[in-house]
């Protein structure tokens, strides 16, 4: 809706201008002309929805608005139970954001405890529903992963989030989050959680400068290390992805991403070989690489050792998975469960150059 200042029409007046016909019709075409070039002019009305988000002309994707200053996060916990001693790393977590001008507030259940998860799958639903909901908060920060996401997906009601996207942030299980928000074209980050504050802070300000940089929305680009096993090309499109194991446990469902003319990055731990080969050949038989246009390979941390060797490194299980497409595959990339977990925008478009001497890696 546009608004206009009020206009004085008394001058016409005093100039006969409204005496003849032909001067009407050149009053009505400039006032059509004046009416066009308001908008321009800076006279449409504020946004009194605080609707600000941006809509990526190429991907349709939903970017949230970034954070500044007096804004509020909300800290909920969808999955893992927290037990008492961790409260004091969250407490931690949170004076660190506070000290760049936010403000947080916690979900109702964020300690309770339900068996292995953080609350019934109710009060996790809920605690989810309230800060997708509540116009005041404008950034979702998961405390903890480890299982029990997928039990929440579909129990919440997704509509206002559509109307009035704001960032979800966490890994590992929340991808199940990522991936339902991406099929509702809503970008998210995948960046530390609360409880990455549990070690020494030098070792993670890497992973944190580059979680600030994402929620506030500063320039956003990455070099990794020399590999030969790179496999190299250049490319551009959507980044998408997550944990390997969430991934695969999405397939067949509404969560289940679609990777056309997309980039997919992935990470995992605490698997087997086989376990992160045979998952792989489930995406492929999926169709997720038919129109693939590269993958971005985190970290595969401490995989677990078979009685029988599998025969193959997780570089080469990878490798032989890619080795049907000519879409480049980029190894080393910071982000995972290590230390060095740096902040990824799921659902943005990249630029991605891939060479044995490194790669590069640049949101557009």
């Amino acid at each position: 809706m546009v608004s206009f200042p009020a206009f004085n029409f008394s001058w016409f007046h005093s100039f006969g201008y409204f005496y003849t016909k032909s001067s009407k019709m050149k009053l009505i075409k400039y006032l059509t002309s004046l009416l066009l070039l308001l908008p321009l002019l800076g006279c449409a009305q504020p946004n009194t929805n605080n609707t600000t988000y941006i809509v990526s002309k190429k991907s349709e994707m939903k970017i949230p608005p970034y954070l500044k200053a007096g804004d509020t996060v909300a800290i909920i916990a969808p999955s893992g139970i927290l037990k008492a001693h961790k409260k004091p790393i969250i407490d931690s977590a949170i004076a660190h954001i506070k000290s760049w001008g936010l403000e947080v507030e916690m979900g109702k259940y964020v300690y309770a405890q339900n068996g292995h998860f953080a609350g019934t799958d109710t009060q996790r639903a809920e605690d989810l529903q309230w800060a997708m909901d509540a116009p005041h908060i404008k950034a979702i920060w998961c405390a903890r992963g480890g299982y029990g996401t997928v039990r929440v997906l579909d129990r919440v009601d997704y509509s206002k989030m559509e109307a009035n996207p704001k960032w979800l942030i966490g890994y590992s299980d929340i991808t199940a989050l990522h991936n339902q928000l991406n099929n509702l074209k809503i970008a998210s980050i995948h960046a530390v959680m609360c409880t990455s504050w549990a070690g020494k802070i030098e070792k993670i300000n890497a992973s944190i400068e580059s979680f600030k940089t994402t929620i506030f929305g500063g320039e956003l680009a990455y070099k990794t290390p020399a590999n030969n096993n790179n496999k190299e090309g250049n490319t551009t499109g959507q980044l998408v992805g997550g944990n390997l194991t969430l991934i695969h446990t999405m397939l067949a469902s509404n969560s289940s991403i679609d990777t056309k003319g997309k980039i997919l990055f992935i990470e995992e731990i605490g698997e087997y070989a086989y376990h992160i080969d045979r998952m792989l050949w489930s995406l492929k038989r999926a169709g997720y690489f038919e129109d693939l246009k590269g993958i971005v390979v985190g970290d595969i941390s401490k995989v677990k050792k078979n009685t029988t060797p599998f025969g193959q490194t997780i570089e080469e299980i990878i490798l032989s998975i890619a080795a049907d497409y000519d879409f480049p595959v980029l190894f080393d990339f910071p982000a995972g469960h290590e230390d060095d977990n740096r902040a990824l925008w799921l659902g943005k478009e990249i630029q991605m150059k891939v060479k044995k001497e490194g790669g590069k890696l640049r949101f557009m």
